[in-house]
């Protein structure tokens, strides 16, 4: 799990990346490629 300033990039990553908000923060999460995480806030 990444902690990173900007999430755009991390979701641009790959297609199947979503934006989500759980407890005020914010998760990038990809359901196909669990590789993919990050967090921010």
């Amino acid at each position: 799990m990444k902690v990173v300033n900007s999430l755009k990039t991390l979701k641009s990553r790959d297609r199947n990346c979503r934006i989500v908000r759980r407890k005020g923060r914010v998760y990038v999460i990809n359901k196909k490629n669990p590789r993919f995480k990050a967090r921010q806030g």
